[in-house]
């Protein structure tokens, strides 16, 4: 296969750069203004927490409640796939070390 010389490379990196900044900016664009209350972010699901949060859970830390007991699954999803790139970064690392 053909490598791509270094003035070629730097020119991909910096299309891809602009290119992942412009979806970036237009998600960001998209994003409701912070406090809204029509915000997808100002739902049924805040409101649960904060009200039914301590006689559901039993604790009085409205943010252990909510990772602890209602994203403890999610966290603990999100810990093992970070857990498994660094391994793979690791394993990765370690081979080409030896080569």
């Amino acid at each position: 296969m053909k490598r791509l010389s270094r003035g070629m490379f730097t020119v991909f990196i910096v299309l891809l750069v602009l290119t992942v900044n412009f979806f970036l900016l237009q998600v960001v664009m998209d994003m409701p203004r912070y406090g809204q209350e029509d915000s997808p972010f100002n739902n049924y699901v805040m409101e649960r927490y904060v009200e039914e949060g301590v006689e559901e859970t039993g604790g009085y830390n409205l943010v252990s409640n909510i990772l602890l007991e209602y994203r403890a699954l999610d966290t603990f999803l999100e810990t093992t796939v970070i857990f498994c790139g660094v391994v793979a970064v690791t394993i990765t690392l370690a081979i080409l070390r030896e080569n």
